[in-house]
């Protein structure tokens, strides 16, 4: 190798890392341009399952309570939105959101939850203590239902529609920002 190739690949190495700063100063600039005008959600992870029909599952319920099957979510999901959540007795942010599905439990909104490889002991302690907004809620102790709607973690919600498609999802606690911007929005949707 002559002396001028080795000298132009130390520059290109010494030039890597500047590239590399370029693009993600690039990259967080596009971000928060897009935050501040309101078109940027970090809890929008692309779900395979948004616009696609309910998967099938069948769990049973915890507390003495019946769970439910996909076939009594579509039946329920029939006469007006359906919010699905998933949660884990152990979540902290499944805590925090408590109170915002409690408020939109008592606004109307059917609100089914599936206790996500949880004991379901933990579980029921958990809803005693933080509230029970839901109207059904499964045991999803195999986490097989969690795979079949593509969840990434709790908690985790999707709101169904009358056709029984997943017509809005969110990754993370519901917030006020994400109720208000997100889902009232899409359940006005759903119910038009």
């Amino acid at each position: 190798m002559s002396a001028a190739g080795g000298l132009a690949r130390r520059r290109l190495l010494l030039l890597a890392p500047l590239g590399v700063a370029a693009a993600g100063g690039a990259a967080f600039w596009t971000m928060l341009t897009r935050m501040q005008a309101g078109k940027f959600d970090p809890h929008d992870i692309g779900n395979p399952m948004l616009g696609k029909k309910v998967p099938d599952f069948e769990l049973s319920g915890i507390s003495g309570g019946g769970g439910f099957s996909s076939k009594e979510l579509l039946a329920a999901a029939q006469k007006q939105p359906v919010l699905v959540n998933f949660f884990m007795s152990t979540c902290i942010p499944c805590a925090e959101e408590a109170d915002a599905l409690d408020a939109l439990a008592k606004q109307g909104l059917q609100i089914w939850g599936i206790a996500w490889e949880d004991d379901p002991a933990k579980a029921s302690a958990f809803l005693d203590k933080y509230g029970n907004p839901f109207a059904r809620v499964g045991d999803d102790r195999s986490g097989n239902a969690a795979i079949n709607f593509g969840l990434y973690g709790v908690p985790e919600s999707y709101l169904i529609d009358r056709t029984g498609r997943i017509v809005w999802h969110m990754a993370g606690a519901l917030s006020d920002g994400a109720i208000e911007r997100g889902l009232l929005p899409a359940i006005a949707k759903a119910r038009g």
